[in-house]
């Protein structure tokens, strides 16, 4: 029977109830389809962004240890310690044998203008001008760049002659047995003899300027297990992985672990064990990152892999990092089925009800059908009397009742009856489809509402997660961090653009700002005490520091915070110099009565470029910056910021071609201001 001429011809118990069944019957495989379907997704998504940030924090891990050896070493090279060692032979190699020893280096090597070592930190017996085999080196590309004037460092390949030649002992902490692992691409070998090395180099010059020789060092990261376990504890640390889950990481030279934490089903590090083939092929065949789920070595990671370059450019290896999924899993799959059989609680309780007002209505109408085919059969003294289930339902029974008291003298009217009473039935369950259909409507945007509420909130955690590991990258790169501003703007906007749509779904306020710790500040001292923090970058002799400290009134601010900022525009300062010039440090009391403008001013000044008028009243505008290859454009930003949070201000004045001055004013007492710019007690 089609279901049409069902609900024309059955009974009204059988249509109330396949109306009252049929849409949550339907609607509930849907919705849980739906939830199954974008749960999963959305949860996968948020697991690639966190193995995408945190891939990236080992990344920039890596490359501030490299640029961290080219500094050592260029540091030595240019240091008056080793130019008047170069004399004597017995104090040289002792020297770079204490200095590879302090600077974690596996050699340090002196070479003479074509390359050959002439000392090195190896030497038991001293240092001697050749050895057996020994060959020039400037085809190495960290060498020639230093021959050429210039300081590098790259990761370098060398085969086992070439750790040979280094250092004997440096070839068998290269080697490795490689273990048989599934899914690897094939590969003959049994061992890999090659050693990765950061490798850097850096010219020596005399006191005159000319170039005598090149610094040559490295450090071998087969079996560096400080290596990954420092990656390890920076990307995982506490409270970065909840839930039972393990994080793990990885350097690879081709597709082999050489350094890693993963480890084997006996405990031991999985050093030797290989990459599978299709992520092999994707990073290092494709130069792509891999940002999925992988088998590692003995079980499901979200995994994220990159490739690493040498010198010349060429992918020689991988950087990997990643967290055991299963417990992720399992939690998801524990949201998803409390999702699921919160669906099915809302469903069968909407049933229940649904049942109960149906029985109301259909149990009545059995009542008076009855009656009908009592009379109908001979019974004329039949009645329905009394019935419940609401006023229409009572009134149609009394209305049966006087019909059938008046059926004999009145046919015609019972008639007429009879159609009013088939035309209101009509009616009545036009009526009840629309409301079932309103409450079904009804009861569907209240399980969508709970499931956006309980999929928002579990929003906020991996994203709380993300947002701590991005603030601890910041924190601990600092200024290293303008080389990848771009890559840090991008997941901050991403994670600002998650909240705001978490924030509107949740529709919660956010929370105000508060200021920090404060204290009272000699300005002038602190000045003096910052200088120092920004030497380095100072390109002596060129830069002369002239100071100008007049201000006597003491400021309640956060030191920290004040100090972030003085160092900012000092850096700035220098920067606007390369050619040299003057870097003034200044500082004024500002003798207004006590109140608004009661307080000291702070002076940065220099005789670099300037800053163009049409830039003048951008430069404290976030993200703007005119250092493209190494500015992030937020150091000014946050500078306004953590000034203006205690009712201080900054401001500029600069001349194209004559320098810019930049005049922090600050507050004998703090006026606090929230983020939104108004002041709070």
């Amino acid at each position: 029977m089609r279901l049409s001429s069902f609900l024309r011809g059955g009974s009204v118990r059988a249509r109330l109830l396949l109306l009252v069944l049929a849409p949550p019957l339907l609607m509930l495989p849907l919705l849980i389809g739906l939830v199954v379907y974008w749960g999963n997704s959305a949860y996968d998504r948020l697991l690639v962004y966190k193995v995408n940030a945190e891939l990236t924090i080992a990344r920039q891990y890596l490359d501030r240890v490299l640029e961290a050896q080219k500094l050592a070493v260029a540091g030595l090279a240019g240091s008056g310690r080793l130019r008047s060692a170069l004399g004597d032979d017995a104090t040289l190699g002792a020297m770079l044998a204490q200095q590879a020893t302090s600077r974690r280096f596996d050699y340090l090597h002196l070479l003479d203008d074509a390359g050959r070592v002439i000392a090195s930190s190896t030497d038991e017996a001293g240092p001697h001008r050749t050895q057996p085999g020994d060959v020039p080196r400037r085809h190495w590309p960290v060498v020639a760049a230093a021959l050429a004037g210039e300081a590098q460092v790259a990761l370098s390949i060398f085969d086992a002659p070439e750790l040979e030649q280094i250092g004997p002992p440096l070839r068998e902490r290269a080697r490795l047995a490689i273990v048989p692992t599934e899914n690897a691409r094939p590969d003959p070998r049994t061992e890999e003899e090659r050693g990765m090395m950061i490798h850097v180099a850096s010219p020596v010059v005399d006191a005159q300027g000319r170039q005598i020789a090149v610094l040559e060092g490295g450090q071998l990261l087969n079996r560096n297990l400080d290596f990954v376990d420092t990656i390890n504890d920076l990307v995982y640390n506490d409270g970065a992985l909840p839930l039972g889950s393990r994080g793990t990481a990885t350097l690879f030279l081709d597709d082999v672990r050489i350094a890693t934490n993963v480890r084997m089903f006996g405990g031991d590090r999985a050093l030797g064990t290989r990459v599978s083939a299709a992520v092999r092929h994707r990073v290092l065949d494709n130069g792509e990152r891999w940002l999925d789920r992988a088998f590692v070595v003995n079980d499901w990671y979200v995994s994220g892999y990159e490739p690493v370059v040498d010198g010349e450019g060429r992918r020689v290896g991988m950087l990997y990092v990643g967290f055991l999924e299963a417990p992720f899993r399992d939690v998801k799959q524990n949201i998803l089925a409390a999702l699921i059989a919160l669906f099915a609680l809302i469903m069968a309780t909407g049933v229940v009800l649904s049942l109960r007002g149906a029985r109301s209505i259909f149990r009545p109408i059995e009542r008076m059908d009855a009656t009908i085919s009592a009379v109908e059969q001979g019974d004329a003294d039949a009645r329905t009397g009394t019935v419940s289930g609401g006023e229409e339902v009572a009134r149609l029974a009394a209305h049966l009742d006087t019909l059938l008291d008046t059926v004999a003298a009145r046919e015609a009217e019972l008639k007429q009856l009879n159609a009013e009473l088939d035309h209101k039935v009509v009616e009545r369950t036009a009526e009840l489809r629309a409301t079932q259909r309103q409450l079904v409507r009804s009861e569907k945007l209240a399980a969508i509402g709970q499931l956006t509420a309980g999929v928002a909130h579990e929003i906020n955690n991996p994203i709380a997660v993300m947002q701590g590991n991005l603030d601890l990258m910041r924190d601990l790169l600092g200024d290293a961090a303008s080389g990848v501003a771009t890559e840090i703007r991008l997941l901050d906007e991403q994670i600002n653009r998650i909240r705001l749509i978490v924030t509107k779904l949740l529709q919660y306020a956010r929370p105000g700002e508060f200021a920090g710790y404060i204290d009272e500040v000699d300005v002038s001292a602190l000045l003096r005490d910052t200088l120092p923090l920004v030497l380095h970058q100072v390109p002596a002799p060129a830069v002369d520091i002239v100071f100008d400290l007049q201000a006597k009134t003491r400021v309640r601010i956060n030191r920290d915070e004040l100090q972030q900022v003085l160092v900012n525009l000092m850096v700035n300062a220098l920067h606007a110099m390369p050619g040299g010039g003057t870097l003034t440090l200044a500082s004024r009391d500002r003798d207004e009565p006590a109140g608004a403008g009661h307080g000291a001013d702070i002076l940065v000044r220099d005789t670099g470029h300037g800053i163009a008028a049409e830039n003048l009243g951008r430069v404290f505008d976030p993200f703007f910056t005119t250092k493209r290859a190494e500015g992030t454009g937020l150091g000014l930003s946050v500078s306004l910021g953590l000034v203006e949070r205690y009712g201080g201000s900054i401001t500029v004045s600069s001349t194209p071609g004559e320098g810019s001055c930049f005049t922090v004013h600050l507050l004998a007492e703090p006026v606090f201001r929230g983020s939104d710019g108004v002041p709070y007690a």
